[in-house]
């Protein structure tokens, strides 16, 4: 032995090159269309303060705006079903106010101080324009577990004795 190793076959480097390039067309390919499928319809969640604190790049993007409605923001125009109202974020986030419009039925639980999702295109002045359908309004809780715990514990029923027939 020589020490030299046996080169490759032009047969065998020309089939590698070939399953190379392949590959790299293929993945390629299903790259720019995920990319350009998701551009289009990609849309953010984001809270009030994640959207206050970049105006400009959030601008003209679709979005789902998360806060709580402002005490006393919510304002209809008489006759008609467009509303106006502020959004803002609670702590331990930090603080901002984005106002959004709105045309269109609201949800039951959409009130003052309820935590929503809100749809929408943020416009030139800097307001949420809502899309039709687009006001998620979470339900407030009605359980309470520590009153529950409290009401169980005052209120034991013993368990009968049960004979056992053999």
């Amino acid at each position: 032995m020589n020490g030299a190793t046996p080169s490759a076959s032009p047969i065998g480097r020309a089939t590698a090159i070939k399953i190379v390039a392949s590959v790299v067309v293929v993945a390629s390919a299903v790259g720019f269309l995920l990319t350009k499928s998701m551009k289009e319809g990609a849309e953010y969640y984001k809270h009030v303060d994640e959207v206050t604190s970049n105006l400009d790049g959030w601008r003209g993007k679709r979005l789902q705006v998360h806060g709580n409605v402002v005490d006393g923001s919510i304002e209809q125009a008489k006759g008609t079903l467009l509303y106006r109202f502020k959004i803002e974020s609670r702590a331990p986030r930090p603080p901002g106010i984005i106002t959004a419009t709105y045309n269109g039925l609201v949800p039951d639980t959409f009130k003052s101080g309820a935590e929503v999702v809100a749809k929408g295109t943020l416009s030139a002045d800097n307001q949420l324009q809502v899309v039709p359908d687009g006001i998620m309004a979470k339900c407030p809780s009605k359980y309470d577990a520590d009153k529950a715990d409290k009401d169980r514990a005052g209120k034991t029923t013993p368990l009968p004795d049960v004979a056992q027939k053999i």
